[in-house]
């Protein structure tokens, strides 16, 4: 008999256990859509992990969100669209439902963008992604702050513009875009054109299929032609073969500028000292010397709890990934906030973004001062200030260093692209503009 009541208690205090543990299992559900697989992964990698190790270190360090803790949780796309649209479908649901997605892919954001819409979940492409989603009226579930594609287009003419003497004197001047025949790679043309049209330089278009292996077409016509100026809009290994290529018809380094996913020390360590002078836009500086780094190694490497390898925090691309989790863990924290609630949902962290003020000040107390630009989003402007820079390499060194001011996007070229494109979308989608007031 006592053995009976024993077993009995037993099994209601196993019972108990999960209850009790599941009361208070409110988390914060953020799919991570990877590519550690495939011709992209030695990008998709530093971002990943950058990501990763920002959650992680909320978590290590301060319990979560305000004591709410984080629950990450990755999907390999392998910078496949399907795959990454299957992904979304997989996970959406997952763990009672999933706040955020940040696909890193452009081809997968096209793809999610009416997914996220009818389903009402944020999505935030960061820095790529389709240029119109700016148009919060339009687009009230897509983010793409700080800067778009063709903001960066506007920064790297006007560094150019810089370097000849004067936007008068870019008339006559040659300026090839190499880019990734995707839609990624496409996203910067119709600036470019308006651009070309309006300040009287030439634009040459060269496209570089998937993966980008096969360039030297490509960069015999460069020899061919000689342009002033060579833009890069590459992705994974086309960029180091771009500058590898670059290199081998002698073309000048320092008139060769890439956007800043054609920018981290992946694409130009292979080269070596030939890659010494190239340049690429940037949202953010490099290195590991600020105080957030120290912390990610205090809590995490040092007690073996980092994503990645411990002399790769601080590559440009793991300090993207760590930007893209810090703007969104203050955006759910300003959520929190608005709705007077810890358990947020899709829907209250769509205000969160849409609220969004990261300014100067609260980057200093982030550990992030002079890591990057303040930031405010509203509820038409998703897509920040536009701000971007220009950063070289220096190879000796090993290095990236910010060697011009962040340019200011050109509103007169970007603002009616971006009218138009997205009352283009909107007419084909039935989609009746929200007024912002």
């Amino acid at each position: 008999m006592k053995l009976k009541i024993f077993t009995t208690l037993l099994v209601a205090a196993a019972l108990a256990l999960p209850l009790a543990a599941s009361a208070g299992a409110y988390e914060l559900n953020v799919p991570s859509l990877t590519y550690r697989t495939g011709p992209y992964a030695p990008n998709g990698i530093p971002f990943a992990n950058g990501y990763a190790d920002y959650w992680n270190l909320l978590n290590e360090r301060d319990g979560g969100i305000e004591g709410i803790k984080i629950n990450l949780f990755e999907c390999e796309t392998a910078y496949n669209t399907q795959q990454g649209v299957e992904c979304y479908e997989n996970t959406k649901g997952q763990n009672g439902g999933s706040l955020i997605y940040q696909p890193l892919s452009t081809g997968i954001t096209y793809q999610l963008i009416p997914k996220v819409t009818e389903d009402n979940i944020p999505l935030f492409s960061m820095g790529y992604g389709r240029t119109s989603a700016a148009n919060g009226k339009v687009f009230p579930w897509i983010f793409n702050f700080p800067a778009t594609y063709w903001d960066g287009a506007t920064a790297i003419m006007q560094y150019v513009a810089d370097r000849e003497g004067g936007m008068d004197k870019l008339k006559g001047k040659k300026v090839a875009l190499v880019y990734h025949n995707s839609a990624y790679g496409k996203e910067p043309i119709r600036t470019l054109e308006v651009m070309a049209a309006k300040y009287g330089f030439e634009l040459q278009l060269l496209p570089v299929d998937h993966p980008g292996q096969e360039q030297k077409a490509t960069w015999l016509q460069v020899r061919k032609d000689r342009p002033d100026w060579v833009l890069l809009w590459g992705w994974g290994v086309m960029n180091q073969v771009a500058i590898k290529e670059a290199a081998s018809v002698r073309y000048p380094m320092d008139h060769f500028v890439g956007i800043w996913w054609s920018a981290s020390e992946n694409d130009v360590l292979p080269a070596g000292d030939e890659a010494n002078g190239y340049l690429a836009a940037t949202v953010h500086a490099a290195g590991a010397g600020f105080p957030l780094h120290q912390d990610i190694f205090k809590f995490l490497y040092d007690k073996g709890k980092g994503a990645g390898e411990r002399e790769r925090v601080g590559e440009v691309l793991y300090n993207r990934g760590v930007l893209a989790a810090m703007w969104t863990a203050e955006a759910m924290r300003n959520a929190m906030k608005i709705h007077k609630t810890k358990e947020i949902t899709p829907a209250m962290l769509r205000d969160g973004f849409e609220t969004l003020k990261v300014d100067e000040k609260r980057l200093a107390e982030l550990g992030l001062k002079g890591f990057t630009y303040g930031i405010e989003i509203t509820c038409a402007n998703h897509s920040g200030p536009g701000k971007a820079a220009i950063q070289q390499w220096d190879a000796k060194a090993k290095q990236w260093n910010i060697i011009s001011k962040f340019y200011d996007r050109m509103d007169e070229i970007t603002g009616p692209l971006i009218e138009e494109d997205s009352a283009g979308f909107a007419k084909e989608s039935n989609i009746t503009p929200r007024s912002c007031g």
